[in-house]
């Protein structure tokens, strides 16, 4: 239902709108990137409801006298946005009555748009060839938020692919200085910045692969303090890390926010790969590992070794796990784990149920701390 402020915007047929058009009228689209890729009135200008407050001092919005017809996808956004631009002065703004798909169904003129720019297309063109993907799936990357712990094994192949991928913002947190034992597996990385801070390298390596998204490359370590904001501002997480402590505190967190954790560990010659969480059907990490083992019984890879090509078959993994959830496209592993043994080649699958009693996502009172590790990982 319209206000009464939108109420008193003049609504006018497309046909009328074309005729407008035709004597010097601007047509706006004010729908959202990801509708333009369906299609836009020929001739249209194109700016989405949400930026036109901030552009109307430049073109094509500049002149207050000039006759504006507005259009939307069935005609509710083009009110709000006729009855902003009338509040800013303008003068002759009216509304095109049932918007694009009116206008589609009285066969006025019309042509696909592309919003990506000529180094966008070519860049992408391969995931544009993708029925799945196309250009609003490569929109939906290019506004994607993720956070990537650990720029080490798992993180540089995770790191590398989302940002070849396009995911328009990548948040890379490692506290870490490399070490000449890393470059074995921890490619985002050169032996000419041995020394040199993980998140620094990892900065370099992926703007030089792609310089149309933002890094945010930071030497910080995901603690209780921080953890609650550098999960809440991002639409997933991949975990790349090597210690228990931050797991837990990062499946605290995405289960806190709702949003996916994207798992990923690796021993020696083996490696899982599963998402948890960003459903509250599905089960988290401590539905599988309630608590740490003991550390005996998990040796780090500076203890136990590790093949060098093991992470980047697990962090390949994890990346295709977090393009399939960003992009709302397959069957991801929530309620899976994908074991793999590089010895044998062989994967294997263990189902995982929700526990309806899990001290991580279970019900408030069931709720408790890893033990041993209560100090560290609390976050609330």
């Amino acid at each position: 239902m319209s206000t009464p402020r939108e109420s008193s915007i003049i609504e006018i047929e497309p046909a009328e709108a074309v005729r407008q058009q035709a004597a010097g009228a601007l047509l706006l689209d004010v729908r959202e990137p990801g509708e333009w890729a369906l299609g836009s009135p020929d001739g249209a200008a194109r700016i989405a409801l949400a930026e036109l407050a901030a552009t109307i001092e430049r073109p094509p919005l500049h002149d207050r006298t000039r006759r504006i017809a507005l259009l939307c996808a069935s005609g509710r956004r083009s009110l709000l946005a006729a009855a902003l631009l009338r509040d800013a002065g303008f003068a002759q703004v009216a509304s095109v009555a049932g918007g694009f798909q009116r206008w589609r169904q009285q066969d006025l003129p019309w042509s696909p748009v592309s919003t990506l720019d000529a180094d966008a297309r070519e860049r992408y063109s391969r995931h544009l060839l993708l029925p799945e993907v196309g250009e609003a799936g490569q929109q939906r990357l290019l506004r994607a938020r993720v956070l990537v712990v650990g720029a080490g094994g798992l993180g540089s192949p995770v790191a590398l692919y989302l940002a070849a991928a396009g995911v328009g913002y990548l948040r890379i947190m490692d506290p870490d200085l490399i070490e000449r034992s890393n470059l074995q597996r921890q490619i985002l990385h050169a032996d000419a910045r041995v020394g040199e801070s993980k998140a620094s390298s990892a900065a370099t390596s992926l703007r030089e692969l792609n310089p149309s998204i933002v890094i945010d490359a930071r030497q910080q370590r995901v603690d209780a303090g921080n953890v609650r904001e550098l999960v809440g501002d991002v639409d997933l997480v991949v975990d790349g890390s090597d210690n228990f402590v931050t797991r837990y505190l990062l499946d605290a967190a995405c289960t806190a926010s709702g949003k996916p954790l994207v798992y990923g560990a690796i021993h020696r010659f083996e490696g899982q790969v599963s998402v948890f969480g960003g459903d509250p059907q599905a089960p988290c990490y401590r539905c599988l590992f309630p608590d740490p083992p003991a550390a005996q019984d998990a040796p780090s890879c500076a203890e136990a070794g590790v093949l060098g090509v093991l992470p980047g078959i697990v962090g390949s993994l994890q990346a295709t796990e977090a393009l399939k959830l960003l992009l709302g496209i397959g069957r991801s592993l929530r309620g899976r784990l994908l074991h793999v043994d590089a010895l044998s080649m062989q994967f294997r699958e263990l189902g995982i149920a929700r526990d309806p009693l899990c001290p991580g996502c279970g019900p408030i009172e069931n709720r408790r701390l890893p033990q041993g590790l209560e100090s560290l990982c609390r976050i609330g």
